[in-house]
């Protein structure tokens, strides 16, 4: 089962859905939660994930649109968040992940969307209200949230 990550040019084949693993990374100090979803999956050839965790980031990086390694990684995540068939958002109770706040607000509207919200994210009400006003599916844990995965594309 491929996995892209950035900066990779994503290649998915007409028989895979794509997922793209949104939430919590906290310039690397949240959890590694994606990796968890891939490994579950790894058998599963019908599945691609798309996933920003990038393998060689730098937190020296300058994150401004000139730094041109930041802005490679800004725009493959718009780019894959576009292409997927599928986000899944998950906001870890010990990370703030203001990106991930900003991509749902951005998609949540006119995607399908998973989330997984637990009690303890900082900005868990926020997150309610959002998913509850655009009928966005809410997951309590990342079990349930791998699950979910799989039930959605049995139902589409």
């Amino acid at each position: 089962m491929p996995t892209f990550y950035p900066p990779q040019k994503i290649k998915i084949s007409q028989n895979q859905k794509s997922i793209f693993l949104a939430g919590s990374i906290d310039m690397g100090n949240a959890i590694d939660w994606q990796q968890e979803v891939i490994t579950h999956y790894k058998e599963n050839e019908n599945f691609c994930f798309l996933n920003p965790r990038r393998k060689d980031w730098d937190s020296s990086w300058e994150q401004t649109i000139e730094n041109i390694h930041f802005n490679k990684q800004v725009t493959w995540e718009l780019d894959a968040l576009e292409q997927a068939d599928l986000i899944v958002f998950y906001f870890a109770p010990t990370s703030k992940a203001p990106i991930s706040l900003l991509e749902l607000g951005l998609f949540a509207r006119n995607k399908n969307v998973i989330v997984c919200c637990p009690t303890g994210y900082w900005r868990k009400g926020n997150v309610d209200i959002v998913c509850q006003r655009f009928e966005v599916r809410q997951v309590e844990s990342l079990e349930e949230l791998i699950k979910e995965i799989k039930i959605n594309f049995e139902n589409h």
